[in-house]
């Protein structure tokens, strides 16, 4: 291949990367999209008004030449950090990649053009509105883990100190119903994609290209084929009858992803924790499902 040619080439690359991008992740855009992804979480996973699951994992690189301790994390190890939204079909919403490892994890999301465009109040996200008569004027949230903080937009679990009555329980195990579609799809990603089996070792530039091309595959083939890409034992399965834990699906825990770490935010507003409050209430009342305590009960028992 003549040199002269190769630039131009890799414009026709990334031109069509783009393409495929925009036509693969389909970002809500519209109060009624978003209002469609709460209705898919509510029917599958009994968790109303949830928008979207939430999560970032630290992707294992071979640094760069004289970068020092840029991509260095928490684990001891270089990275980029991959953080990702997923629909109540474990498909990839938004995916922001490129973060270096050394950034604090607490701020991986503070540094996202969606975190931006969340605090802007632009992403066109429904007002609050009823679920019920009695659970009212309820907005629209994201769920997450512990690696997230707590706030009107994003609801994440107690932690164990705090799991101080029999309704948080409930509602720690009713948010992680909700949020395993986001491990479940990084584990999927994890065991289609050999490049998540070992540190990756190409440029920035190039790690992010693929590790975005991962994911726009991993829609299109959950789209297109999914009990071949995404059989049942790789998705979170129960016990129809009394809501017992069959498989928890297939995670990253041996790929080279690693989770982010505890957000240690101290200060959370008090609209926040009201919310959560208003979610536990709910749960154990008119949105309780009927094995919830049977479920509670069995993992004291363990």
């Amino acid at each position: 291949m003549d040199h002269q040619e190769a630039p131009e080439i890799q414009n026709h690359f990334n031109f069509f990367l783009l393409k495929l991008f925009c036509f693969l992740f389909q970002f809500p855009n519209s109060e009624q999209m978003w209002k469609e992804i709460s209705k898919d979480f509510e029917s599958r996973w009994n968790f109303p008004h949830c928008i979207g699951a939430m999560d970032g994992k630290h992707i294992d690189i071979v640094p760069p030449r004289n970068t020092g301790s840029y991509y260095y994390n928490y684990k001891g190890k270089h990275s980029m950090v991959l953080l990702a939204i997923v629909d109540a079909n474990y498909r990839f919403l938004l995916v922001d990649f490129g973060t270096n490892g050394r950034v604090s994890d607490g701020g991986v999301l503070q540094n996202t053009r969606f975190y931006e465009k969340l605090e802007e109040t632009s992403l066109r996200i429904p007002e609050p509105d009823n679920v019920t008569e009695k659970f009212n004027n309820v907005p629209y949230v994201f769920v997450a883990d512990d690696a997230f903080p707590l706030s009107n937009e994003i609801l994440k679990p107690y932690r164990q100190a705090s799991l101080d009555s029999a309704k948080k329980e409930v509602f720690n195990y009713r948010l992680s119903r909700a949020r395993h579609v986001v491990e479940n799809a990084f584990g999927i990603l994890a065991s289609r994609f050999r490049i998540f089996h070992t540190a990756i070792n190409l440029e920035p530039k190039n790690i992010e290209k693929v590790v975005m091309a991962t994911c726009a595959l991993h829609n299109f083939l959950m789209n297109h084929e999914p009990t071949i890409y995404a059989p049942a034992n790789c998705l979170y399965q129960e016990n129809d009858q009394n809501g017992s834990i069959l498989s928890l699906g297939y995670d990253s825990a041996q790929s080279n992803m690693n989770p982010l770490e505890s957000c240690n935010r101290g200060n959370i507003c008090g609209n926040a924790k009201q919310l959560r409050e208003k979610f536990v209430d709910y749960f154990i009342d008119e949105g309780k499902v009927q094995w919830q305590n049977k479920h509670i009960l069995r993992n004291k028992q363990k």
